[in-house]
């Protein structure tokens, strides 16, 4: 065999190792993915049992990158401390380390067997977990098969002196070795991958167990490349991985001088290459935990003081609500208004989004949608603590009472909506574009017609909602109208292209018909503002608005009750 496709050959057999460990993962993660978190978040209580937790989840994961990822959202949300996380990354190192000493037995007859096994389970049951169970039996299938190609690759291999030659230029090179490996595991987002061609390359020796050793102790230290990029902007999960950084960084500098002597020792106890490379990554990875575990806490000192907390901002952090206004009600009100007021920002953003991705089928406007309504539920969760808060305060007089209850109602009025724009328009738009999907030039017309009336009924509710003159409210409450008219129309419209056989309709029709119901939705949550307006001006019969100079004809009530206002969802 050429070096060339010695290497071509190699290359596509540690993609299959790969894709292997990629469907163990994700089909893990899918059978247990809420487990998994929820064992590794009980775990979290003390540095004991944290590195516990990272050993359990991580051998079956079989990815310390995804536990790392799990344990930095527990760290930024604030729920763990930085010294469980960092127990947790120890133990994460460990786990990674028992897959591979399993693999290291030759287990390769039993690959056919998994992916048969595997395959029926995925395509036969109905039942989702046993469908997820069978594509982690495929996963490991595809490993065992991976690696029994690997070493049939790399046998010949010194027949081939560009490849001999390529290897050869590591030995005497301890630090180009961990470089490389380091870079390998960055690329494949795997130490495991790396690790177990290490040991491949040392069972067909093609390199010297200290060039294996080396190579394993870059797969460890390019481990912490993925988690670096994994934690983006926040400084709790970039302190983990520093964290994590300094413990392997040390581990590499303690062990780096020493190969030679501990690739002696370790042959007399095991003298195969493969097997020598699997206990030295296993009992590197042991001697970490066991020197860090007890220096955890002035570990997390020096990364928080390496990376101190900076000023984030959050657009669905409040900014004018006042813990010293809740004395004076009247303040407090006019800052939880204006409060309110962001919350219809953002709903305003979260309709230009829509209507952006429905135009353009522009992915990442419609995945901002998501983004936006985070930040609507949790600007909406702290508005209504606070109004509960201005609520039980003492001398609240019956107008600023009335106040608090309307700013509550439309700020829940405005969660709804932005739930109807993330929960079923987020997905109708992700639908059509992920189909290529194409509305008729009619149809995009009476969605966008809607969209910029809806717009116009959101800035008359603001007005409302601040002014509260009872003559936009009529004007309000008749644009809701107008839009359901404008809904009925575009119904109409659109069943006549159906019955005429518009292609564009008929793919499109169930998308059409549910964006134009959820814009209808939204209106009639923004119009509920105005009722509270008119019912207090009697201006509301039980069951419509009156005209405009209709006398109020409203039964009185019984002593201590009150005529409720129209429904909003009407």
């Amino acid at each position: 065999m050429s070096g060339s496709l010695a290497i071509l050959h190699l290359a596509g057999n540690v993609a299959l190792l790969l894709w292997g460990l990629h469907m163990v993962h994700s089909g893990i993660l899918r059978a247990l993915g809420s487990d998994l978190r929820r064992w590794l978040n009980a775990g979290l209580a003390n540095r004991g049992k944290a590195l516990l937790a990272g050993i359990g989840v991580t051998a079956l994961l079989q990815s310390s990158t995804a536990t790392g990822l799990m344990t930095a959202s527990f760290l930024a949300s604030g729920v763990v401390d930085l010294v469980p996380a960092l127990a947790v990354m120890l133990g994460a190192n460990i786990g990674t380390t028992l897959i591979v000493q399993l693999l290291t037995f030759d287990v390769s007859a039993v690959a056919p067997i998994l992916i048969l096994l595997g395959v029926i389970a995925f395509k036969q049951s109905g039942k989702t977990r046993v469908r997820d169970l069978g594509r982690v039996g495929i996963g490991l299938g595809l490993i065992l098969l991976s690696l029994h190609l690997i070493l049939a690759t790399v046998q010949p291999v010194e027949q081939a002196g560009l490849v001999r030659d390529l290897f050869a230029v590591l030995s005497g090179h301890p630090l180009l070795s961990i470089l490389l490996a380091a870079l390998m595991t960055w690329a494949a987002y795997s130490s495991v991958a790396v690790v177990l061609l290490a040991m491949s390359l040392a069972a067909a020796q093609i390199v010297a167990p200290d060039v294996a050793l080396a190579l394993v102790l870059g797969a460890n230290l390019g481990n912490v490349i993925p988690q670096f990029l994994g934690a983006g902007k926040s400084n709790p999960a970039r302190r983990l991985a520093l964290g994590n950084l300094i413990v392997r960084g040390a581990g590499c500098l303690i062990v780096l001088p020493f190969l030679p002597r501990i690739g002696t020792a370790l042959a007399m106890v095991e003298p195969e290459p493969a097997r020598l490379a699997a206990n030295f990554h296993l009992l590197f990875n042991l001697a970490l935990a066991i020197l860090f575990v007890g220096l955890l806490g002035p570990l997390a000192r020096l990364c928080r003081r390496l990376l101190p907390a900076a000023p984030v901002s959050d657009p669905g952090a409040p900014r004018y609500i006042d813990e010293a206004a809740l004395a004076t009600p009247a303040i407090a009100l006019a800052e939880a208004s204006r409060e309110t007021l962001r919350m219809a920002d953002i709903l305003e953003a979260m309709l230009r989004a829509l209507a952006e991705a429905l135009r353009h089928d522009d992915r990442r406007r419609a995945s901002e949608i998501g983004d936006l309504d985070d930040q609507l539920d949790r600007l909406h969760k702290a508005i209504k603590l606070y109004l509960t808060r201005i609520g039980r305060e003492e001398g609240l007089d019956e107008a600023d009472a009335r106040r608090c209850s309307d700013i509550l109602t439309f700020a829940i009025n405005l969660e709804h909506a932005g739930d109807i724009l993330d929960k079923s328009l987020r997905e109708i738009a992700a639908k059509k574009i992920k189909y290529r999907l194409s509305f008729s030039t009619e149809g995009a017309l009476e969605i966008e017609a809607m969209e910029d009336r809806l717009m116009a009924v959101l800035g008359l509710a603001i007005s409302v909602f601040m002014t509260g003159e009872p003559r936009d409210a009529r004007r309000l409450l008749n644009e809701k109208v107008a839009i359901r008219e404008l809904e009925q129309s575009a119904t109409d419209s659109h069943l006549q292209r159906l019955r005429a056989g518009r292609p564009e309709s008929l793919e499109t029709s169930a998308l059409h018909l549910d964006i134009l119901r959820d814009l209808k939705r939204i209106a009639a949550h923004l119009a509920s503002v105005a009722y509270p307006i008119l019912d207090q001006g009697g201006a509301l019969r039980p069951s419509r608005m009156m005209d405009e100079g209709e006398t109020a004809t409203i039964a009185p009530a019984e002593p201590g009750l009150r005529v409720p206002p129209a429904s909003s969802s009407t």
